[in-house]
């Protein structure tokens, strides 16, 4: 089959020369392509192409495709694939009296195809993998840095409805998230904050009913939920709730187009979507933290009037003693710090979506997960830098 020429029957009672000529020798093998290789002719020439697969595995391949007329990408993939197969089997091909967009069609193929093979094909060192996804993984910081700050910076400077001309702040819009991310906030963050402290509370009075000091169970309730856990568990919570529907809203804008669509038409997408929501976010998250401290406070409150027998008169009168003005600021200057940490990474995740639903999913449980993360080591900055002025 290899040390004759192939012909094609009809080709050859007709006296034109076959588009598949296969030769083999001593010095090996011979493929000489010719006629139009396109989407209307690739069936039958795959079915020939298919019958060569195979055969003189480690023999040099010569490949002359002068004769060809035309060819689209069909006709390049075909060849290309007797091609691969061969190189896997150890044989040396070579390509000659190939016009210019033969070869470049050649070459984008063979490209496309080895990019896709590569990573199945892979086997480093687990070292060079490790330091290649933490490379990876700076990279993908640097630029997510860089957007945040832009997007924080053009946020510092006005809402910039017009690019370039002009602030035109919406009021209406904050107003609007606002009551999306505060007012409807109210109610999950208001049970949550209750039901911890009075947990707070109940651990607190059992633990300290051993030494006789239950009373100072006001003390750690006070200082606990005022400095640390209100504004914490506040942020926890908008950063699920509200920083995955920023992430959401923005994402699939993105994937509609809507986002290109507002630089098309002059306004600057950071000021329409993100500098609304930043905004309110640096508002409501204040106000969320204040309400989530009294909610903590009167589920203490009622756990230790039931639990430990310590009345709602007592417990204030402690409670004005042992906790200072101080102590209220410490965890509510927080609040603005992790609203704009909230926001700029969920804005920063909703504008690195791409065209799929699965790309929504992964950048809204990246948003969640990020905000999370850095709301509670941000947290803990400010609790050595208190530490630290004896704050």
């Amino acid at each position: 089959m290899f040390g004759k020429a192939r012909k094609n029957e009809e080709s050859a009672r007709d006296g034109e020369e076959p588009p598949i000529v296969f030769s083999d020798d001593e010095h090996g093998a011979t493929l000489k392509l010719s006629g139009s290789w396109t989407t209307r002719t690739v069936g039958a020439l795959d079915q020939e192409l298919l019958k060569l697969e195979g055969g003189a595995g480690g023999r040099k391949l010569h490949v002359d495709v002068s004769g060809i007329d035309k060819m689209d990408t069909a006709g390049a993939w075909i060849v290309e694939r007797l091609l691969a197969q061969r190189r896997a089997g150890g044989a040396e091909v070579e390509i000659s009296g190939a016009s210019e967009p033969v070869a470049t069609l050649l070459s984008a193929v063979g490209a496309a195809a080895n990019e896709n093979e590569a990573p199945a094909m892979r086997s480093d060192f687990f070292l060079i993998s490790f330091f290649e996804a933490v490379g990876k993984g700076v990279y993908s910081f640097r630029g997510d840095f860089l957007m945040a700050m832009h997007i924080l910076g053009a946020t510092i400077r006005g809402s910039q409805m017009k690019l370039g001309r002009g602030h035109g702040i919406n009021i209406a819009a904050i107003v609007h998230q606002i009551d999306s991310m505060g007012v409807g906030a109210i109610p999950v963050v208001v049970l949550m904050s209750s039901i911890v402290g009075a947990i707070v509370a109940q651990q607190g009075a059992f633990q300290l009913r051993y030494f006789g000091a239950e009373i100072f169970t006001v003390d750690l309730v006070g200082i606990l939920v005022l400095r640390e856990m209100g504004v914490l568990l506040t942020a926890i919570m908008i950063a699920g709730r509200s920083g995955s529907a920023i992430t959401a809203e923005i994402g699939s804008m993105k994937m509609r187009e809507e986002v290109d669509a507002l630089t098309v038409i002059g306004l600057n997408p950071v000021g329409v979507l993100v500098f609304p929501r930043l905004v309110a976010l640096v508002i409501a998250l204040p106000c969320l933290t204040v309400l989530a401290n009294f909610a903590a406070i009167g589920g203490a409150m009622a756990t230790a009037w039931t639990y430990s027998g310590i009345p709602p008169a007592a417990f204030l009168d402690r409670m004005h003693g042992a906790v200072d003005l101080n102590t209220f600021w410490a965890g509510l200057i927080k609040a603005p710090f992790m609203a704009m940490i909230i926001g700029i990474i969920a804005s920063v995740e909703g504008m690195k979506v791409g065209g799929s639903a699965e790309s929504l999913g992964q950048r809204v449980t990246a948003s969640v997960v990020k905000s999370i993360f850095v709301v509670i080591v941000v947290d803990g900055l400010f609790a050595m830098f208190y530490a630290a002025i004896n704050f």
